[in-house]
């Protein structure tokens, strides 16, 4: 028996069911890699940062999640190049979906018991978004802003519902905006973080 369609596990209807001690036997999530491309790269290289939007409160199943993941990686290292450009999954599939099993062989009608015991078993995992959460970010230099709106154009595709590509107004993954960003780098102020970066701020333990 395959997997249901994910229209039936599209809307949150239930409380959130995680793996725990008490539900065993979940199956591992498709999506594995969440961070793709020069994921090392440090943070004044990448200042431009595109992101997905979800405009739904939904479930999005981790099959969705890995095909989104593989079609936008693909068109950013087309036009990008593999070491061009940073993309980060940033919805994670915790939710675990259950299925309530009928046999539908010859003489199934013995050996069912139809809605009697029907508190299904394990059968995959999403990650139930709200409106306005980011699904997926990427990174790069102003010149391949077209080709990252292009990929996440095409990320979209492999969900459920709407969504938006939005272009952001901050400096790579970090929280502030690129003029900001600039003004403290200017005065010395940042300290780089890997793909983020600490303000060295006026206050704080003597010898800095």
């Amino acid at each position: 028996m395959g997997r249901r369609p994910a229209r039936c596990y599209r809307y949150c209807k239930n409380k959130p069911f995680i793996k725990s001690r008490y539900c065993r036997g979940v199956p591992d999530s498709k999506i594995r890699i969440y961070d793709v491309g020069a994921k090392r790269t440090p943070v004044l290289d990448f200042p431009c940062v595109v992101h997905l939007v979800s405009d739904e409160r939904e479930q999005l199943s981790s099959e969705a999640l890995e095909a989104a993941r593989i079609a936008a990686n693909k068109t950013l290292v087309k036009h990008c190049g593999k070491d061009g450009f940073h993309l980060r999954i940033r919805a994670h599939p915790f939710h675990v979906l259950r299925i309530n099993k009928m046999l539908s062989c010859a003489g199934a009608d013995r050996l069912q018991t139809g809605m009697r015991h029907a508190y299904g078993k394990p059968q995959g995992l999403t990650a139930r978004v709200r409106i306005g959460q980011v699904l997926m970010s990427v990174r790069s230099t102003d010149p391949k802003r077209d080709a990252m709106v292009d990929a996440l154009r095409r990320a979209k595709m492999k969900f459920p519902g709407r969504q938006k590509v939005v272009l952001s107004r901050k400096w790579g993954f970090t929280k502030y905006n690129r003029d900001e960003f600039e003004r403290l780098y200017a005065e010395g102020r940042l300290k780089k973080d890997g793909t983020y970066v600490q303000v060295i701020r006026d206050h704080g333990p003597l010898g800095y």
